[in-house]
């Protein structure tokens, strides 16, 4: 066993220096890491709390992803990310930019543009590109975006002066701009 757990790691360490890129990350907070949180992970994040820029698997209680990620987030208790590409699962995803995929939670907040799907209880997205299911959906302007809730808002639409377009600025059940 201890032959195979030295053989593990030393590939690991040689991927790395061939690489470039850190295959495995392991973190308790992003100061206390494996690889410091400048270095990207391509491939599996494991972490109390971790913060990388990454094209990887990220398990963990947080999970952040700095820069332009990619990959899949899942969290016991946040995701946030600068900008993103994937899926994200937690109680709360925040991504402060762009955010392209689905994300999963009870919370789900992208302050840039959100290209796909955003299921949950609260939703909220700066652009709406795709398709908000959630009890309170938001979305400050919309390209192409259908709402399903109890609350929609997408306050760039006008009062059914544009059908079938766009519906209201708040409605009930669905909204839509296209």
């Amino acid at each position: 066993m201890k032959t195979g757990w030295t053989v593990l790691m030393s590939v690991v360490v040689v991927s790395c220096v061939m690489a470039g890129n850190a295959p495995v990350q392991l973190s308790l907070t992003p100061d206390i890491a494996i690889y410091d949180r400048s270095e990207r992970v391509e491939g599996v994040a494991l972490s109390i709390w971790g913060e990388n820029p990454q094209s990887a698997l990220a398990l963990g209680f947080v999970n952040g992803s700095t820069g332009q990620s990619a990959g899949l987030s899942w969290s016991f208790i946040l995701n946030y990310a600068d900008s993103y590409k994937g899926l994200q699962w937690a109680p709360v995803n925040y991504t402060e930019n762009d955010f392209l995929g689905w994300q999963l939670a009870f919370v789900n907040i992208t302050g840039g543009s959100m290209q796909g799907l955003q299921t949950g209880w609260v939703n909220f997205a700066g652009q709406l590109t795709g398709l908000q299911l959630g009890f309170v959906n938001i979305a400050d302007t919309a390209e192409t975006g259908v709402q399903i809730g109890v609350l929609n808002f997408i306050p760039q639409n006008e009062w059914f002066t544009r059908l079938p377009d766009e519906l209201a600025p708040g409605m009930v059940f669905v909204n839509w701009r296209f």
